[in-house]
């Protein structure tokens, strides 16, 4: 006989954590990077969250669900990203 899960752990707080951090991230790019190196900094800091993703993940405990939890999780990273980067682009080209 198998012994069911008592409590099972809560799985979005570890996607939306890697969204947050997504944030985290594209703002301080966007901030102390200058504008013509942005793109390969934000290639890196998208990088950075799949690899937050799968630790978080694997930190988690469970299997079910893992494959769908990370696609989640990186891609909600690269629309936050993508949107951060297009706000600071778009400022950039905004005369002072």
């Amino acid at each position: 006989m198998a012994t069911p899960e008592l409590a099972p752990r809560r799985t979005l707080g570890g996607v939306i954590a890697v969204w947050v951090a997504a944030v985290l991230v594209a703002v301080s790019i966007g901030i102390f990077v200058p504008a013509e190196s942005r793109a390969g900094w934000l290639i890196l800091g998208l990088g950075g969250c799949l690899l937050l993703s799968f630790a978080v993940q694997l930190g988690s405990g469970r299997a079910k669900g893992f494959t769908e939890r990370v696609a989640a999780s990186i891609l909600g990273a690269l629309i936050v990203m993508g949107l951060i980067s297009a706000g600071f682009g778009l400022a950039s080209i905004v005369p002072a």
